[in-house]
């Protein structure tokens, strides 16, 4: 089946392909117009757009990920809606993610490292803001073509004292092998 969105101009955004599906949303590489390099364009798909969970939940990411800047955290370059769908403009690791670097085998000692050091500090500085992203899996972990380590896909993170934690708190979320035990079992987290 025929992707509809591959080949339209959305926001000044080209979209050329499609780069991988989660959950929640469809990401895809896009040429941006204006600066005239790629792009990940992360798509809301139309089945989710009259699901207000859903809709609240992508904004959400959009309103969280946008004040964490960090080495390690995938920068948020713009945030948009076409034809009713939202989508959130990303840098592009053309690298993959560290799950696509483990189905190549193993993975040396010190880079394993390097990759621990620049994702503890990303989440250590995500957690200096008050956020929990509750997602943490090799998928979620974006590598650069100089070997640095971004943590990406905010959809589920919580950000501690927020007035509507519904939204994200109700039954458990997340990957279930990747889940810490009080996540799985529906606990508060800290």
């Amino acid at each position: 089946m025929a992707d509809e969105l591959i080949g339209k101009t959305i926001g000044g955004y080209d979209v050329l392909s499609r780069i991988g599906e989660g959950g929640m949303a469809t990401v895809y590489l896009a040429k941006q117009h204006s600066m005239d390099r790629q792009v990940a364009l992360k798509v809301l798909p139309k089945h989710f757009i009259k699901d207000d969970t859903y809709m609240e939940r992508f904004k959400r990411e959009v309103a969280i990920v946008s004040k964490l800047e960090h080495r390690s955290i995938i920068p948020v370059y713009d945030y948009g809606e076409f034809e009713g769908q939202p989508y959130i403009v990303m840098r592009y690791m053309p690298s993959g993610s560290l799950d696509d670097m483990l189905k190549n085998g193993p993975i040396k000692p010190d880079k394993i490292y390097s990759i621990i050091q620049q994702i503890a500090s990303g989440l250590d500085y995500a957690h200096s803001k008050h956020v929990l992203h509750r997602d943490l899996k090799p998928s979620n972990v974006l590598m650069d073509d100089a070997g640095g380590a971004f943590i990406t896909d905010f959809g589920i993170a919580r950000a501690l004292g927020d007035n509507n934690p519904g939204l994200t708190t109700q039954g458990v979320v997340g990957t279930p092998s990747y889940m810490s035990p009080e996540q799985a079992q529906g606990k508060d987290l800290d």
